[in-house]
C-alpha cells in the first residue's frame, strides 16, 4: 500500500460531471443556492443536493444560511487553485477550435479565478510584474521585492496589510486557457479588488468574465511600460 494521502475519493468527487459543473460555476467566487447550481449543471435540485452533501463532507465546499436559503461556495482559495490547475492540465479535444464564440473569447481574455484575475490579461499582469521587478521567482515560490512594495503602494494597495491576511500571500496559479501562470494568493485578490475599485473592469452577472472598458484595459497595460518603471497614479474610470 503506497504511503501518503489517498486522493482516490477526492478525484472521484471532482470527476463526476454534475459536481464538476457545480465546482466550475463556483469558481466565479460567488455563493449560490442548490437550485442555481442544479440549473448550471443541468440536473434536478434533489440530485444536486446529494452532490453538494458529498462535496461538503469532503471539505471542498462550505455553506452558509441567509434567511430561508442556503448558499454554497468553494471552501477556500486552495480549492480554486486545485480546480484551475486541473483545468490547465486538461488537453483540448482533438480537432477542437480554441475559440468557439464571442462569449468564450471574453472568458479567455479576462475572467475571475475565485478571487483573482485570470485569462490573457491575468497572464499579462503576472509577466509584467516579473519583467518590471515587482515580483521575483525564488526557489520556494514568489517574493515581493522592495521595489514591488513601492509599486503596489502607488497603485493604492498596502502590501503590509495584505500580508496579514490568513492565507498565502502570493503564489502562481496555472491558467487553464493560456497554459501559463497568473498571480494568485492574497496579493492577487487585492490587485483584482483594486481594478474593480478603479472602475477599470466589472464582473458580468452570472459569469466568470471580467469585462474591461477600453480605458480600463489601457490603464492596466500602462502599468507595465518598462523595467523598474513606477506605475503612474491610477486613473479612476467612469463606466
Amino acid at each position: 500500500m503506497a504511503e501518503g494521502p489517498n486522493i482516490v475519493r477526492l478525484a472521484a468527487l471532482i470527476g463526476d460531471n454534475a459536481r464538476a459543473a457545480a465546482l466550475s460555476t463556483l469558481m466565479a467566487g460567488r455563493a449560490l443556492t442548490a437550485t442555481e447550481l442544479a440549473d448550471a449543471a443541468g440536473v434536478t435540485r434533489q440530485t444536486m443536493s446529494s452532490h453538494l452533501a458529498k462535496l461538503l463532507e469532503c471539505g471542498l465546499l462550505q455553506v452558509g444560511r441567509q434567511g430561508k436559503h442556503r448558499y454554497f461556495r468553494l471552501a477556500g482559495p486552495e480549492v480554486a487553485h486545485l480546480l484551475e490547475s486541473l483545468m490547465g492540465m486538461t488537453p483540448a479535444a482533438q480537432g477542437s477550435q480554441p475559440l468557439t464564440g464571442p462569449r468564450d473569447q471574453a472568458l479567455r481574455k479576462a475572467r475571475i479565478c475565485y478571487d483573482h484575475l485570470a485569462g490573457e490579461l491575468g497572464v499579462y499582469v503576472y509577466d509584467g510584474m516579473l519583467g518590471n521587478g515587482v515580483l521575483r521567482q525564488v526557489e520556494d515560490g514568489l517574493r515581493l521585492t522592495d521595489h514591488g512594495q513601492l509599486w503596489f503602494r502607488r497603485l493604492g494597495i498596502d502590501t503590509h496589510r495584505v500580508s496579514r491576511v490568513r492565507r498565502t500571500f502570493c503564489r502562481t496559479c496555472l491558467d487553464w486557457s493560456e497554459r501559463r501562470d497568473h498571480l494568485a494568493g492574497a496579493l492577487g485578490a487585492a490587485f483584482l479588488s483594486r481594478i474593480e475599485e478603479l472602475g477599470w473592469a466589472a464582473r458580468l452577472e452570472g459569469s466568470r468574465v471580467m469585462a474591461f472598458s477600453e480605458a480600463g484595459e489601457r490603464s492596466l497595460r500602462s502599468l507595465f511600460g518598462g523595467v523598474d518603471q513606477e506605475p503612474e497614479p491610477p486613473i479612476r474610470c467612469v463606466r
